[in-house]
């Protein structure tokens, strides 16, 4: 009876074999406990949400419906985001070939051969030469016992890939809104721009006339003439400027949302009537490495490593591998199937290294390298990542007081401009009063304008930097990150073309929905 147990668990042991790979670790993160604190962290007030930002949509932190419709049009036709998505299935079916290496492979076959043998070289050494006819029909089975874990540790290295990739387009779905959304507030900073420069440009040229009258009955001096010019021609100047940085803007929203701009879209909200959400709390620097898809991708790729090594490990140790083939074998064919005809073969093989010029040790130090090389680029992602939050941070508490007091100081150059030229007009003070305080005022709007941008290009940036823009609206359960966001674009069928039975998105946890498909 114990002989019969053996007999039954050894094989089964045999197939679970051992495993060589090393005990993952994850790598401690080199940052601090918490964000820096001080006069440039100060929280906002308050606007209805504390949520973190990886469970706020894009949609309620983003309120601008023309760019709510920008940011839609770019998940669905980016191209670089069409790229991601596929590499994503490319991974999944190179994690699939590997996987089915595990297993046996089976193949059936039918040969024929024919072959002459010269009269010459009978045993009889005279008379007619032989010819022979073989048929055969059968199955061949070949099987590599995985009993150290070689094809294991293969496998899971692939998946780990797959894991990867997929946290890596979650990673560029995610940086696509934030793009969109910057690139969109960049455009409108330079429509407001323009708008101060035409602005300015108009009040100049006004002024330039009247100083060339006054200069031409001899009233003026050439000096003010020529300040008077020079405030024009930098007005044209940076007016021209801000058209072609707006056309370049534009070019590259263009790009990001891969198409022109429709011309349907919502009205256009002023820079100083954008809203975005900014209470929104930063957390613990630890919970980055939940939130963020670069540094879950960084993981990904060592657990990855460390799979590597366990088949470097076991490239050391034999191979086992059996060959086996079942079938019938006949000269005629018509005797094929008769009795008698069937024939079988098993063929273990067992395959050690003994010499490879040190390849094998060549290659588990290049894995071992490739590992150390992997874990410092993973707490290089999460240093990166405390800097974004810590920078974001610093922004959204001091480009508030920033605005404002730009705010109160285009007022005051306001002023000073009507002041000055009501006593230029009174004639108590010359008109190169008046053209200092233009240029004042010009430059005041364009800080104002200029830090409007970059406090909502910030907010943008710290919403990525926390994990946010992955889900469309507030309340949504969190996608896997191998599955698009809807409307979902499917790269089975050309451009242009629908699917008629399209891929139903699995949602459920990212590796459970892995063996599902």
């Amino acid at each position: 009876m114990k002989a019969r147990y053996v007999a039954l668990i050894a094989p089964a042991a045999l197939m679970a074999g051992c495993s060589l790979q090393p005990i993952f670790h994850r790598p401690e993160a080199p940052i601090a406990a918490t964000f820096p604190t001080g006069e440039a962290y100060k929280d906002p007030a308050a606007r209805g949400t504390a949520l973190p930002a990886a469970e706020i949509g894009w949609r309620d932190f983003m309120a601008d419906p023309r760019l709510q419709r920008m940011v839609e049009i770019a998940l669905e036709n980016n191209r670089n985001l069409r790229v991601s998505a596929l590499l994503v299935m490319q991974m999944q079916a190179q994690y699939r070939i590997q996987r089915a290496q595990l297993y046996p492979q089976v193949n059936g076959v039918a040969q024929f051969q024919a072959s002459h043998t010269p009269g010459g070289v009978t045993t009889s050494g005279t008379g007619p030469g032989l010819t022979f006819h073989e048929y055969s029909v059968g199955l061949s089975v070949s099987w590599t016992l995985d009993f150290f874990g070689r094809l294991r540790s293969l496998r899971d290295q692939a998946l780990y890939r797959y894991f990867s990739t997929a946290y890596a387009r979650k990673a560029f779905e995610i940086l696509l809104v934030s793009q969109v959304a910057d690139q969109y507030v960049t455009m409108l900073a330079y429509d407001e721009l323009m708008a101060v420069t035409r602005d300015t440009l108009k009040s100049a040229q006004d002024s330039y006339n009247i100083v060339k009258q006054q200069f031409d009955v001899g009233t003026a001096a050439e000096e003010i003439l020529r300040q008077a010019e020079g405030v024009v021609e930098q007005a044209r100047a940076n007016y021209t400027g801000y058209v072609r940085l707006r056309a370049q803007a534009e070019n590259f929203l263009v790009l990001l949302i891969g198409q022109a701009l429709p011309a349907d879209l919502p009205p256009v909200v002023t820079l100083d009537n954008q809203k975005l959400l900014t209470d929104i709390p930063a957390g613990l620097p630890s919970e980055l490495l939940t939130r963020r898809p670069d540094i879950q991708e960084a993981e990904a790729t060592l657990r990855a490593d460390n799979a590597n090594i366990g088949a470097a490990r076991a490239a050391f140790f034999p191979t086992i591998s059996l060959t086996a083939g079942v079938g019938t074998a006949s000269a005629t064919l018509g005797g094929l199937f008769s009795a008698g005809s069937g024939f079988w073969s098993l063929v273990p093989q067992l395959a050690q290294p003994i010499f490879n010029a040190g390849s094998n040790r060549a290659f588990l130090d290049a894995t071992k390298l490739q590992n150390d090389i992997d874990i410092a680029n993973y707490q290089n992602t999460i240093q990166t990542a405390f800097r974004e939050v810590a920078d974001g941070l610093a922004a959204r508490g001091t480009y508030d007081d920033q605005v404002a007091s730009l705010e109160r100081y285009v007022s005051s150059q306001q002023r000073f401009l009507d002041l000055a030229l009501m006593r230029y007009k009174q004639g108590v003070d010359p008109y190169l009063n008046v053209l200092t305080a233009q240029t004042y005022y010009y430059t005041a709007r364009q800080a104002l304008v200029s830090a409007q941008m970059a406090r909502l290009t910030s907010l943008v940036d710290l919403y990525r930097a926390l994990g946010g823009g992955w889900i469309q609206n507030t309340g949504e359960e969190s996608r896997p990150a191998d599955v698009a966001a809807p409307p979902e674009w499917s790269p089975t069928y050309s451009e242009g073309r629908k699917p008629a039975e399209p891929r139903k998105p699995c949602t459920r946890s990212f590796f459970s929905c892995l063996f599902s498909r």
